[in-house]
């Protein structure tokens, strides 16, 4: 394993020795011919340290044994040398109790949009955390739920029309996509039809942003939710400070044009997985990523990842889903163009599924790929042809990445010993 990262990190020298000063003359030529007409430009407001940003989740729960804010903030530093920028914190808020998940209930079925678990620690800990995270020049994003509360949610009692009811009944969500009720039975669907209900939860986002400062959120299954709601609430939140919103969903280009600054590259994590286990040619990443030039607006750029809480939990571990061929992949979501994430935990290689609904701490040990990472991210600070957006040059038309002059996959991806070389 050692070996296998050691090559890649030699790999990446050698990438950036040999293509440093084509990529930074292509790149400033295609800045020079970048159209200026605003319906190209067009967007969201972003904020100006976004252009080349990393971003790490936070699980508060499993990331330290006391799981706490204060546990987070005494890791700032070490995080903060690593190469993050953003701290995206999983959901902060108090845990609905009725029809929990579990012993400790799932963090996404909220009880109070405007509390603070109190598990995690106070407001005061919670402000400390963020202007620690400021200091250091970090940031952080809350996780928000907008589309569906716990079952016990204050909202219930004070505004039973803000829900959505089927036969005088409140309802688990609706996916969208099938028009049939999803099996999330500890939440309850909110209905956006309620002028009042949007009135209610562009109030609670602003609560945040301007009470503890933080800097934007990551929204949860943010397709359920209208795309007129984000375009609503986006000039509510800029109008306190830029903010730097996340969209999970993949599935509605129209979330660029008012609101979310970048969005989940499912698409590109599925083909990664595919790749690696033998089941798609490493081409197949040129199509996905033409299909998306095409699908989305010029401004658009992805989060790409190998985990995240729902890939750890459910789906398995980095070395279930990659096996040999893990370190690569982490390699390739954070070349490519879009932001990578670190899930908290990769750093000392985490091994097991962290449990969704109960304690299960994270084994920090030596932090063993903590210069592995730290290498890929100082790359994305460092070569502005990896930046975010129309900052970086993810929109130059070239040869296919798996095949060009300067970088090139080499051996099976399900074999020991894959690596990234130069050519």
């Amino acid at each position: 394993m050692i070996r296998t990262y050691i090559l890649t990190l030699l790999s990446i020298s050698l990438l950036l020795a040999g293509c440093g000063d084509q990529k930074s003359t292509e790149h400033n030529a295609t800045l020079a011919n970048t159209p200026t007409d605003t319906a190209v430009l067009a967007g969201p407001p972003a904020p100006e340290w976004a252009k080349n940003a990393t971003i790490y989740e936070v699980n508060i729960r499993q990331f330290s044994a006391e799981g706490t804010f204060k546990a987070v903030e005494k890791q700032l530093p070490r995080l903060k040398e690593m190469g993050v920028d953003i701290l995206w914190l999983m959901p902060i808020y108090p845990i609905s109790q009725t029809a929990k998940k579990g012993t400790l209930g799932s963090p996404y079925a909220i009880a109070d949009y405007k509390a603070i678990n109190q598990n995690y620690g106070t407001a005061a800990d919670l402000k400390a955390l963020v202007n620690r995270a400021h200091a250091l020049g970090m940031h952080v994003i809350l996780d928000w739920v907008a589309n569906h509360t716990g079952r016990d949610h204050v909202w219930i009692r004070e505004h039973p029309d803000w829900y959505t009811l089927v036969n005088g009944q409140m309802i688990a969500p609706i996916d969208p996509n099938t028009g049939k009720p999803t099996d999330w039975t500890d939440v309850i669907d909110l209905n956006y039809d309620n002028p009042a209900l949007r009135s209610g939860m562009i109030d609670a986002m602003q609560y945040w942003v301007r009470e503890f400062d933080v800097d934007g959120y990551r929204c949860d299954v943010a397709g359920f939710v209208p795309v007129d709601f984000w375009a609503q609430l986006r000039p509510k939140l800029d109008s306190i400070k830029t903010v730097f919103m996340l969209s999970e969903w993949e599935d509605e280009p129209k979330q660029f044009d008012k609101c979310f600054n970048m969005n989940y590259g499912w698409s590109m994590h599925t083909m990664m997985k595919a790749i690696a286990k033998g089941a798609r040619h490493t081409s197949s990443l040129d199509s996905l990523r033409s299909a998306n030039q095409k699908r989305f607006p010029a401004w658009y750029y992805q989060m790409l990842f190998t985990q995240n809480h729902d890939e750890n939990s459910w789906n398995g571990t980095l070395t279930e889903s990659f096996g040999p061929a893990a370190d690569a992949m982490v390699v390739l979501s954070s070349t490519l163009e879009g932001m990578p994430l670190v899930y908290n935990g990769m750093e000392s290689n985490l091994d097991k599924r962290l449990a969704f609904f109960e304690k299960d701490s994270i084994s920090w040990g030596t932090y063993e790929k903590a210069p592995f990472l730290k290498a890929l991210l100082t790359l994305k600070h460092r070569n502005r042809a990896l930046w975010n957006g129309l900052a970086g040059a993810g929109r130059r038309k070239s040869r296919p990445i798996m095949t060009t002059r300067c970088m090139r996959f080499t051996g099976s991806a399900t074999t020991t010993g894959s690596q990234w070389s130069s050519t």
